[in-house]
C-alpha cells in the first residue's frame, strides 16, 4: 500500500528513481483497483459507453502511472522519453515491457542515488 501512496505523492514528479518494487506494486495496485471498479460497474455505462466511475478511475491513475514508469526508465539510466515505445504497437509495448523488468543500475547514476 505504501508504494500506491507514494506514487500518488509524487504524480507530476518525472525526476529521480524508482526501484522494480516500487514500479510493479504501483501497478498491482492500480489493475487491481481498476479491475474492481470495472467488475463492479458492469465496465458499461447505460448508453453502452464505459462508465464514468470506470472512466473516473483511469483518469486517476494516468498521470501517476506514466510517472513512476518514468522514474522506473530512469532507474535504469534511460531518458524518460523511452515512455514513448507504448505508442508503437506490440513491439515497443514488448521492448518498452523488458527494459521495465530489467535491474536498475547499483549505486548512483545521471538520475540521482538508488532507490531504497
Amino acid at each position: 500500500m505504501k508504494y500506491l501512496t507514494n506514487a500518488f505523492a509524487n504524480y507530476l514528479v518525472f525526476q529521480g528513481r524508482a526501484n522494480r518494487a516500487q514500479f510493479w506494486f504501483f501497478m498491482l495496485w492500480a489493475w487491481v483497483i481498476t479491475g474492481l471498479v470495472t467488475a463492479l460497474t458492469g465496465g458499461k455505462g447505460a448508453d453502452g459507453s464505459v462508465s464514468f466511475l470506470a472512466w473516473l478511475v483511469g483518469a486517476v491513475f494516468f498521470f501517476p502511472s506514466w510517472a513512476v514508469t518514468v522514474r522506473r526508465l530512469h532507474d535504469s539510466n534511460r531518458s524518460g522519453w523511452w515512455i514513448l515505445l507504448n505508442f508503437v504497437p506490440l513491439i515497443g509495448q514488448i521492448w518498452l515491457f523488458i527494459l521495465l523488468i530489467l535491474a536498475g543500475t547499483m549505486g548512483p547514476n545521471r538520475y540521482g542515488q538508488r532507490p531504497m
